[in-house]
């Protein structure tokens, strides 16, 4: 095994063992820092807690859906038969059935990574136990990470051969990242819809009770709500939230009380929807009635958001919640409403409020307009979140990301997103003036974000969970029978609204690959441009220049080697500083870092050089705080590696350390080298701190396609120029950062 690893050098070349031997991989590093990672234990009465706060930000959208599914189920206001009304209400039931409550709370929950939900934290996890990442800068000892959580594999077993067959070929790997991609602008669009569909809605309710009020006003009160909720977003939800599970629980058994009481008020016979033989019949009667599947689709929209906002909950107190409080009463709810149809056909655009008994006809308009913002705050709250996964993996223009509570980590706020969706929301509203093509535009939306989730749900269980194939394949053609039903259907409505969704996640889809593929290539250029340690060495431990009394953060991209800004740096300045420190801060495929394994140092060359690397790393849910802890923990990482590492270095053998005559002498000097070392780098730190940073303008190159060039030269270029700043996103003062210039031609 040796004499393999030797010939294997050798035939790389002595330049490669040279900078292998100076600069050393952090695989020593990272297993130092590794520690036991426990999951959470929760008590019976601490889940009844949190299944009770969960309504208030978990299933606010699902529990709106009543106030349109039938408006848009029916929206000509047309039911031939009765018949109609019992085969919708069976399709209701049983959607809810096999999607929200099989599918999504009692299977796709538990595919959370460490209490992740969303799309990117699907495919985080797939990224742990198999080579299909697409960020560069990964490594081996990221593995080491307590919370990178992953399993080994019998060669000869069916998960090792998925892995084997995703690992294989990059447009797998393309195909994979692409999917998840379209899941996420998806998602994305929900964010702009469910404010939308909700809130109009909501205050659709007004003209019941004054029928004389023209539709314009209506889409007036309904864009002054949107435009005042979305503008009170960057005060966060924390003082509020408290607010949000009573408000959406007294919604849900209002909505439940009323549905049985018409259901025995006005027709008990709905009942009969229970059986399933009504979707058969309904199917029967015409293509008319397939193409209203889209209207019955929005009975379930909310359920992504359910996924995505899962990380403030733990998945008993969702699974609790959804099952005795959220399932039940929404079944109550369309049954009850379909009983009042039955009798009051005329009446199946506004059915919901025209079934309201008078009496607490307003009461339920107030608490309804309440669950209507609640439940787009939830899609707004799961759509901030799920930017910020992009960000991490490297799939969006950097962008700020505010913190808006102390206690509560998942609770963000992205100021231009925010104004984004806000702006789109409105002119969705605006625009379509109905519920109806609303509707259409949300349902492909939904649809299409749950095939994505299907897709990637196949690998999940079969390399995480390891289930047998015939239970994937089982799940995998239940859900694709009804999500592919419903995705024929939306088809049809297309040019009546469902365009929309395709527009939205079409224009967000072009900023994120291109982003992605710029980025990447960007990353490949550095690489391949890096300095060899020959040349370092070569310079000496002057690095011939003079070393000014400091400490320079050189920030790369580049977790090993010396970054090509370093070369341009030395070459065009007569001074660097006394100790220079490369900054590699990277996110990598896990939710969390735990702080005490977030940085990562090794020493680059000869001690005299003074010259460390430093590997930053981030889950996608941890914050960047905008105080100086960020320099300070670097440089404390430093300091703490030099006085480990003569630790290291001086009990690598035990044995040979006892056994050493003089040892004691040797452990002196030991001590005082590294006493004088660390003192050394204080006296550094004091003498002044410099952030170095590249300005770097990425083209393509002359030999490039046009293809290639409208997306380096145009679209990539202007989005690096509007996007954040890496000194905004460090906290680096102005006063201590120094730019330098340079071209990337990738």
């Amino acid at each position: 095994m040796a004499t393999a690893t030797t010939e294997g050098e050798s035939s790389k070349g002595s330049m490669w063992v040279l900078d292998q031997k100076l600069d050393q991989p952090m695989d020593e590093e990272a297993g130092r820092l590794r520690n036991m990672y426990r999951e959470k234990k929760f008590s019976a009465l601490l889940l009844l807690r949190y299944a009770f706060q969960s309504l208030g930000v978990v299933f606010g959208d699902l529990g709106t859906s009543p106030l349109y599914v039938f408006y848009n189920t029916f929206p000509d206001g047309i039911i031939q038969d009765n018949e109609d009304i019992i085969g919708a209400l069976s399709l209701i039931i049983y959607s809810l059935t096999l999607l929200p409550l099989i599918k999504y709370v009692f299977i796709v929950l538990r595919a959370n990574d460490n209490g992740q939900g969303g799309t990117f934290a699907l495919y985080s996890l797939l990224c742990r136990h198999a080579k299909i990442s697409t960020i560069p800068n990964q490594h081996r000892t990221d593995e080491n990470l307590t919370t990178y959580s992953r399993q080994t594999f019998d060669d000869s077993s069916l998960a090792a051969k998925v892995k084997r067959w995703l690992e294989a070929h990059t447009y797998k790997k393309n195909a994979l990242h692409i999917l998840v991609l379209v899941g996420t602008c998806m998602a994305i669009g929900d964010g702009i819809l469910t404010p939308a569909i909700s809130v109009l809605s909501a205050a659709g309710g007004i003209k019941v009770d004054c029928p004389k009020m023209s539709n314009d006003w209506v889409i007036v009160v309904a864009v002054v709500i949107l435009v005042a909720f979305f503008s009170m977003q960057h005060y966060g939800t924390d003082r509020v939230a408290w607010l949000f599970a009573p408000i959406v629980l007294l919604w849900f058994l209002l909505i439940g009380s009323v549905g049985a009481l018409n259901i025995w008020k006005h027709d008990s016979s709905v009942l009969k929807a229970f059986n399933p033989v009504y979707i058969y019949h309904y199917f029967r009667r015409g293509h008319k009635n397939w193409t209203s599947l889209g209207g019955i689709m929005l009975s379930i929209t909310g359920t992504e958001a359910l996924f995505a906002d899962l990380s403030h909950f733990p998945v008993p107190a969702i699974q609790i919640a959804f099952a005795f409080v959220v399932f039940p009463c929404l079944l109550l709810a369309y049954t009850g409403q379909a009983a009042y149809i039955m009798k009051n056909q005329g009446h199946v655009k506004d059915a919901f409020y025209r079934s309201i008994p008078d009496g607490v006809y307003w009461p339920m308009f107030i608490i309804a307009t309440a669950a209507a913002i609640i439940a787009s705050q939830a899609t707004i709250s799961a759509t901030f979140s799920i930017i910020k996964q992009a960000l991490s993996h490297g799939c969006f223009p950097r962008v700020k990301v505010v913190h808006t509570s102390k206690i509560f980590l998942g609770q963000i706020y992205i100021p231009d997103i925010n104004w984004i969706l806000m702006i789109l929301c409105v002119a969705v509203t605006a625009g379509f003036r109905n519920q109806s093509q609303i509707g259409n535009a949300y349902g492909t939306a939904v649809v299409i974000v749950m095939l994505v989730t299907t897709f990637l749900m196949i690998p999940i269980m079969l390399l995480v969970w390891r289930s047998h194939w015939s239970v994937v394949a089982l799940f995998t053609s239940l859900s694709l029978l009804v999500e592919l039903t419903y995705f024929s259907a939306v088809l049809f409505k297309i040019d009546q609204g469902g365009w929309v969704p395709l527009i939205i996640a079409g224009a967000f889809l072009l900023v994120m690959y291109v982003w992605h593929y710029g980025s990447v290539l960007r990353y490949e250029f550095e690489v391949h441009s890096r300095v060899s340690m020959a040349w370092i060495l070569g310079l000496g431990p002057g690095l011939g220049l003079v070393r000014v009394p400091g400490v320079g953060f050189v920030y790369t991209e580049l977790a090993s080697g010396v970054p090509r800004i370093f070369s341009h740096l030395v070459t065009n300045l007569p001074a660097v500083h006394s100790v220079v420190v490369f900054v590699c801060v990277k996110y990598l495929p896990v939710y969390l870092v735990p702080a005490d394994e977030r940085f990562l140092v090794r020493r680059i060359g000869p001690r005299s050089f003074r010259m460390f690397r430093c590997v930053a790393r981030y889950g996608y849910k941890d914050v960047h705080r905008r105080d100086d802890g960020f320099e300070r923990a670097l440089f404390d990482s430093v300091a703490l590696f030099v006085r480990m590492e003569s630790m290291m270095e001086g009990c690598s053998d035990s044995e040979e350390c006892c056994s050493f005559s003089g040892g004691s002498a040797a452990a002196t000097q030991d001590s005082t080298m590294v006493s004088d070392e660390v003192e050394f780098l204080s006296r550094c730190r004091e003498a002044g701190v410099v952030h170095i940073l590249g300005n770097t303008i990425v083209r393509a190159r002359r030999d490039a396609g046009f293809l290639k060039r409208v997306a380096i030269d145009r679209v990539y270029a202007f989005l690096r120029r509007i996007c954040r700043e890496n000194s905004v996103i460090f906290n680096v003062p102005h006063e201590c950062l120094l730019t330098v210039g340079q071209v990337f031609y990738v």
